[in-house]
């Protein structure tokens, strides 16, 4: 440790506090602006097209006027005011967003460790001894009892960083920060997406169960007619069992979207981690839950959009520091240790004069020999590298892959849905011919049947198709990155490093 005067009495002289002076501000110079041995970060070719497929429906690099996804916050896209409110329960309450919270702070400090190791450190220490030497070990032959104290300030050990390794470590704590602050804001991204789409699926369930209550009590109906009908022999007992038979059927159906509709009301609940606020009841399918119109841009804009492909990136950067610690470990390791104050044989004479005492150590290493240790550790370093471009290309890959099947799939579904509305259509005049035909005698009432069938089914798959459409919606939304921008700090975070 180096330690610093605290008295005034005894000053040093000038020449060697000036020497060792000048000694420290050139060590420190040297080591802030020495070289670094990491090799030059380049961010790897896109491993994807460069347009998206041509089945996505859209032009090969065609955008639309709307703003980027990052851009629109969550609240500006969902317009359902109890999506809304979810979102912000689920935001607030989520155990998987704390604990990506608490990784950020757990990885900011380890930074904050790191980056101190480039600073000396200096520390003021007061020491005292008191020593009885026996008469048989003491020069004078006689029993001795010798005393000291020092006070004094010092540098501990101290590297003087030539070749960039304390430098390259702390950018390695640095870019693995960043990395996990980016996953954080890529968890809050997903988590909107899932409480969004959860939300859409179970108001697509309370619209299908209307629909399934809807017939039960027009089935209801008939089944009373066509009761009292056999009763009065009007009808044969066939009829009335294939009344009964489109009866059961829904209320079958009607059992089995409660069941699903209970069973998404409790992943909902886990998602926003408290219980699941009242939702209007009997209410339609809302289409405009979700606002649609977004700017997509090219592949190569998802690099500066996705939080998760922003993170592989700062992952590789830092693997890349890793890299250049690596390599400085073969060169000498310099160290500085000194200390400078006060020392006396007597308390009361510490600040006499003549009692200063200073000591200055430097230290130079060199591996000529370590079993081979320093090279296994550049081979880990650089395999890590190479494991952090696989993951940054696997990542493109699968960014590239969601914005596809999203556009495809807001391509094909709203085709589906104008299809879905032409079916139904024509299923409700099917069933209301087929009723005619039946009630004039020119059909058996199986035909009515199998219309019925038909139609309480097109009914449920234009439900299932029109939230279908919205969903890819929230998937294009997140795969984009939507919303990421106004993540960028948590609320409960400090203001990041700088370098």
């Amino acid at each position: 440790m180096m330690n610093g005067s605290i008295g005034e009495r005894d000053a040093p002289d000038h020449g060697q506090l000036r020497g060792v002076v000048s000694l420290c501000v050139l060590a420190g110079v040297l080591a802030v602006t020495g070289c670094s041995l990491a090799p030059r970060h380049e961010t790897p070719p896109l491993p994807v097209a460069s347009t998206y497929p041509a089945d996505t429906g859209s032009q090969p690099g065609a955008t639309s006027d709307g703003p980027i996804a990052p851009e629109i916050a969550w609240r500006d896209y969902f317009a359902d005011p109890h999506l809304q409110a979810l979102i912000a329960q689920a935001l607030e309450n989520s155990r998987d967003l704390r604990s990506a919270v608490l990784r950020v702070e757990e990885v900011r400090a380890a930074y904050g460790i790191q980056r101190a190791e480039q600073f000396p450190t200096i520390a003021v220490g007061i020491d005292g001894s008191r020593v009885r030497t026996p008469a048989d070990l003491s020069p004078t032959g006689r029993a001795q009892i010798s005393n000291q104290y020092q006070v004094g300030a010092g540098l501990a050990a101290w590297e003087l960083d030539f070749w960039g390794r304390v430098r390259n470590l702390k950018d390695a704590a640095l870019e693995t920060y960043l990395a996990t602050d980016e996953a954080r804001r890529a968890i809050i991204v997903s988590l909107v997406a899932q409480v969004a789409d959860g939300y859409l699926v179970l108001r697509e369930l309370d619209e299908r169960i209307a629909l399934a209550h809807q017939t039960i009590v027009s089935r209801e109906e008939s089944f009373r007619i066509f009761n009292r009908r056999f009763e009065v022999g009007a009808i044969a007992r066939m009829d009335l069992v294939q009344v009964e038979t489109l009866l059961h059927q829904a209320q079958t159906l009607a059992a089995q979207l409660e069941q699903a509709r209970a069973a998404q009301a409790h992943a909902l609940t886990l998602l926003i981690g408290a219980s699941l606020p009242p939702l209007p009841e009997n209410a339609g399918f809302d289409d405009g839950a979700v606002a649609h119109d977004l700017r997509v841009g090219l592949p190569s804009h998802l690099l500066l959009q996705r939080p998760d492909i922003v993170a592989a990136e700062h992952q590789l950067r830092a693997a890349h520091a890793n890299i250049g610690a690596a390599r400085a470990a073969f060169f000498p390791r310099i160290t500085l240790t000194g200390s400078f104050g006060t020392a006396s044989a007597a308390l009361g004479g510490l600040f006499d004069s003549g009692s200063r005492a200073w000591r200055f150590l430097p230290s130079l290493s060199l591996p000529i020999f370590d079993g081979g240790r320093n090279r296994a550790a550049l081979d880990l370093a650089e395999v890590r590298r190479d494991l952090a471009v696989v993951t940054y290309e696997k990542t493109v890959q699968t960014a590239f892959r969601e914005v596809a099947d999203a556009l495809s799939a807001r391509h094909w579904l709203a085709k589906q849905v104008r299809l879905s509305q032409a079916t139904l259509a024509a299923q409700a005049e099917r069933a209301r011919l087929a009723r005619l035909r039946y009630d004039n005698g020119s059909a058996p009432y199986f035909e009515v049947l199998d219309a019925q069938r038909d139609l309480l089914a097109a009914e449920q798959q234009l439900v299932q198709t029109r939230r279908a459409l919205l969903s890819s919606h929230v998937s294009l939304y997140a795969a984009l990155g939507g919303g990421s921008q106004e993540f960028v700090e948590s609320p409960d975070m400090a203001t990041r490093p700088v370098n």
